[in-house]
């Protein structure tokens, strides 16, 4: 299939096929190659953009204030793509729901995939993550990717040797490349108020996907985003963790395309 690459204010993006668009948010532990098993699939059907957020893959760091919803806005302007439909997996998952609410009128769907919350303040998991965090700050970039591996696509539920081991090293590429970026928190703006406290001003058609291993954090959300949200609806991908989209990515795209299909006039 014939995609288009480029850049645009720094950001790198790809996209292929035709129809209603569809753009695809990555997480922050990869990169626009988490994709990779759902790109060429959804552009069979819909004009499919993926993208790095600012700071990640091949787009340019930030030397001012941004955000990732302000970035995703130019964008789409810039490529004539409005109305979407958005979907985001983990930080890209927050960042559609940022989107959504900044822009409405730019969103027909909103699928918030394993998704962080602007606001939420995470509870489960913290030993691992408290050893992730010194292991990243003592510069044990080995140590600190294998622990992200653990946490994430493992799973608090599973041990490394119940993962697809390809799964797993695919991840481990992306993230260790990301570890090497510069931080870019310094200079993002969040989206204010946060998302937490604006789940009912969401209208757009909305399906939370996640694994039933994944964080307990995750599924949280989940159960925030479907009782607040407007008319949401939940589809659980049992035996898969936080990167289900590569864990299992037929009944992934089934369930993705099932949904965006059954929205189609």
């Amino acid at each position: 299939m014939n995609s288009i690459t480029g850049f645009f204010g720094g950001l790198y993006y790809e996209i292929a096929g035709e129809g209603h668009p569809l753009v695809l948010i990555h997480g922050g532990l990869v990169n626009s190659g988490l994709w990779d098993d759902q790109f060429e699939v959804f552009a069979g059907q819909y004009r499919t953009l993926r993208y790095d957020v600012r700071g990640f893959g091949r787009s340019k760091s930030p030397a001012a204030y941004y955000s990732n919803h302000g970035d995703l806005r130019d964008l789409l302007d810039y490529l004539g793509i409005q109305p979407a439909y958005v979907l985001g997996l983990s930080m890209g998952g927050a960042i559609a729901i940022d989107f959504t609410l900044a822009y409405p009128d730019h969103v027909t769907a909103l699928l918030p995939i394993a998704a962080g919350l602007g606001g939420y303040r995470a509870t489960s998991n913290r030993a691992l993550r408290d050893e992730l965090e010194a292991a990243y700050e003592s510069g044990d970039k080995e140590r600190a990717v294998e622990l992200s591996l653990r946490a994430w696509t493992d799973g608090p539920y599973r041990t490394p040797d119940q993962v697809d081991p390809n799964v797993r090293e695919r991840i481990r590429a992306m993230t260790a490349h990301t570890f090497d970026l510069p931080d870019v928190e310094q200079w993002l703006q969040r989206l204010e108020p946060p998302a937490i406290d604006r789940l009912t001003e969401i209208h757009a058609p909305t399906l939370f996907v996640a694994g039933d291993q994944d964080a307990e954090d995750i599924l949280k959300i989940g159960d925030l985003i479907v009782g607040h949200v407007p008319g949401a609806q939940r589809a659980i991908l049992p035996g898969t963790a936080h990167h289900l989209n590569m864990e299992r990515p037929a009944e992934f795209n089934h369930i993705v395309l099932e949904f965006l299909n059954s929205l189609s006039p």
